[in-house]
């Protein structure tokens, strides 16, 4: 775990925290509090602890994080590891760009990238934590911030008082609502759709089983292997403000997929026709935060930084924050309110730096121009054998961060 800070001495008293949302962010922080032996509940709206979503990936970062709560090995027994990314042009299939997902990585950041399941991802930690400190079907309604407390009050009339409340309800927080107001999220213009596929149902030497991603005039389409490599994750992204509706779980027809990437490379659309069910959402950015929290009060994970996923980092970020959190209250002053303060310093210029880039992102990846595409193709190919940290996109910053290092 994270080292402490110098002259800051031990609390008399570990706080109490009670942690709103029960998903991965939420989660890991009462693994990690919990391993430090803070008294903490979970307080869940759903019946059940589950996950939307499909894949996701974990970065180094993310992986080194999982070490430091000593959860790694879990991750990497469910999770699959490929050998290299590849970048691949939407019409002809030309790599584009590829990097190494493999040996190279680990010897350079001390771990490796590894995709996920969402829903493995939370049971490594449902399994974690103690049963008797979540408690399901609790819909929190708003907290008050308090100096020397905080309470959070829940939709059956029952409210709850402890020493720190952290928000980790997710991208439409209600602990972010109550201590800020509702915020405005900006409709990218961008639709997402997705898919789960079998491999055994994809032709044998399929490029839909690499990790790829295409990339073309106003969309790009991303695949990935999880589950132990038994199944492949797309998720398909295009320029349109046919819906905007911001949901994971509807459901929608697969023709209007065709439609829309008709033309595409013919890998892709045989990973499409292969997948029994399609989700839709649009997709929409919210601006960095000011602040994250107010006296005992604070945010984590998508509550706090919501972000685009162009960097893969949304469930990386949150972990990160559970350690960081975790390791600020343990060692933290006698004040958990000054504690909380000292964790929003240690990680909103990350997170902010984490938005802001995975924004930009988002532009470099539809260019529609072929002369624009060039440019970017050509300047790809360059930073990844001269740029200062040898990664195409410039992200060592994102993957050499490690929570237990000295700080």
């Amino acid at each position: 775990m994270p080292g402490g800070w110098p002259n800051i001495p031990p609390m008399a008293r570990m706080p109490k925290v009670a942690i709103i949302g029960g998903g991965i962010g939420g989660l890991a922080a009462a693994l990690a509090l919990t391993r430090r032996g803070i008294e903490v509940t979970v307080h869940e709206q759903s019946a059940q602890l589950r996950e939307i979503g499909a894949g996701i990936l974990l970065s180094p970062n993310a992986l080194k994080a999982f070490r430091a709560l000593g959860m790694e090995r879990d991750a990497l027994a469910i999770g699959f590891q490929a050998d290299y990314q590849f970048v691949r042009n939407w019409r002809s299939g030309r790599v584009i760009t590829r990097q190494d997902r493999g040996a190279e990585v680990v010897a350079k950041f001390g771990a490796s990238f590894l995709t996920i399941h969402r829903a493995d991802l939370l049971d490594i930690f449902a399994r974690a934590v103690p049963e008797a400190r979540v408690h399901l079907g609790t819909a929190s309604t708003g907290v008050v911030p308090g100096k020397t407390s905080a309470s959070a009050r829940f939709a059956d009339g029952s409210e709850i008082e402890a020493d720190v409340v952290i928000g980790a309800d997710g991208i439409h927080s209600v602990v972010r609502e109550s201590l800020f107001g509702p915020d405005a999220p900006r409709f990218t213009g961008c639709v997402c759709w997705r898919g789960l596929v079998p491999v055994e149902a994809l032709p044998k030497g399929s490029r839909a089983t690499e990790m790829t991603s295409w990339w073309g005039p106003h969309g790009h389409v991303v695949h990935y292997r999880v589950r132990r490599g038994e199944l492949v994750n797309f998720v398909a992204h295009y320029d349109s403000d046919a819906w905007t509706e911001e949901s994971w779980t509807r459901e929608c027809d697969r023709a209007e997929l065709f439609e829309t990437y008709i033309g595409w490379h013919e890998s892709l659309l045989r990973l499409f026709e292969s997948s029994e069910r399609y989700y839709k959402w649009a997709l929409y950015d919210r601006d960095p935060l000011d602040a994250w929290g107010k006296g005992r009060v604070s945010l984590l994970g998508d509550s706090a930084h919501p972000m685009l996923p162009y960097l893969g980092q949304g469930a990386g970020m949150a972990v990160e924050d559970a350690c960081i959190l975790a390791d600020v209250l343990a060692r933290g002053t006698e004040d958990p309110g000054a504690a909380l303060r000292e964790y929003e310093r240690i990680r909103m210029p990350r997170t902010r730096r984490a938005q802001l880039g995975s924004r930009q992102r988002a532009r470099e990846n539809h260019l529609a121009s072929p002369w624009a595409q060039l440019k970017r193709d050509l300047r790809l190919a360059w930073t990844h054998r001269f740029g200062a940290d040898k990664t195409p996109f410039q992200t060592a910053w994102l993957y050499e961060y490690d929570v237990a290092a000295p700080r």
